[in-house]
């Protein structure tokens, strides 16, 4: 017997086998899991082209170019110039939610049936959303914080609502918060839904990284931080929709948190409809 021991190996960092482990908690198993489905789906596609991913990204982009150019605002003055002024502005936020739903949720929705897709299998079914409740519960409170720090700031206030007029009367706060919830499930269906369930097959995981390039892109107009946490918030989001299969977690964490600012804003600032604090047109 010698009597030499053998060599120690030296234990990775605490810190590093932390953060791996939690990496791969959160994300690279789900990853993988993902990427196993996509293969089990190709195996039993048998070798055969699969033209889905053709179109859906052909359709995502005319669909971007028609948000980007007659999607927005000043389009509404364009093809209504003698819309009433006193609505003039609720008006143009209508165009801009209504171009969301038509692009982002009908004409998808449109494609996928003559793939025959049913909407259910693309992220709308809502059979065991509630059992995913708590990732939405622990997501919201954890952004929550954050949110009312930023409240008590000057360019948050100036920025939220986008619609100025929101506290002049309960209409328009009630019409406004109700378009701004719905261009979100349209958001949501377009990139955590369309993009992603058609593209699984043939990318498995890789169709979220795909997903969060236009995603971060339709962000470009505002300020870079926001742009910057679009793309963390994209993959969190994709991984969420492809894991549980449903995009109503994202729904919620995104209507939640814009009705959250917008209401956090109206408290500092001109008050909620009826509070007599409100100066406007």
């Amino acid at each position: 017997m010698s009597g030499r021991s053998a060599p120690a190996v030296a234990a990775p960092p605490p810190s590093d086998n932390v953060v791996a482990r939690l990496f791969r908690t959160l994300f690279l198993q789900h990853w993988e899991a993902i990427n196993a489905e996509g293969a089990a789906e190709r195996a039993a596609l048998g070798g055969r082209f699969d033209p889905r991913p053709l179109w859906v990204l052909i359709v995502a982009s005319l669909v971007l170019v028609f948000e980007e150019y007659y999607g927005d605002r000043p389009t509404f003055d364009v093809v209504f110039p003698h819309a009433p002024a006193e609505w003039s502005l609720l008006g143009e936020f209508a165009w801009w939610t209504g171009s969301k739903v038509v692009g982002y949720l009908v004409v998808p929705a449109l494609l996928l049936k003559a793939m025959g897709w049913r909407l259910a299998d693309v992220g709308l079914r809502v059979e065991g959303v509630g059992k995913h409740l708590w990732i939405y519960v622990a997501l919201f409170a954890a952004i929550l914080p954050v949110i009312v720090i930023a409240s008590y700031t000057k360019p948050f206030q100036h920025t939220y609502p986008f619609y100025k007029m929101c506290s002049r009367s309960w209409i328009d706060f009630l019409a406004w918060e109700a378009m701004y919830g719905l261009s979100f499930l349209a958001l949501e269906f377009f990139f955590r839904g369309f993009l992603l369930f058609v593209l699984r097959r043939t990318m498995g995981a890789y169709a979220i990284f795909v997903m969060i390039v236009p995603y971060c892109m339709i962000h470009f107009h505002k300020p870079v931080q926001e742009v910057t946490g679009a793309i963390f918030a994209g993959i969190i989001l994709g991984t969420l929709a492809m894991r549980t299969r449903s995009i109503w977690c994202g729904v919620l964490i995104h209507v939640s948190v814009a009705w959250t600012m917008d209401w956090l804003a109206l408290a500092h600032t001109t008050g909620f409809p009826g509070s007599g604090r409100f100066v406007g047109g």
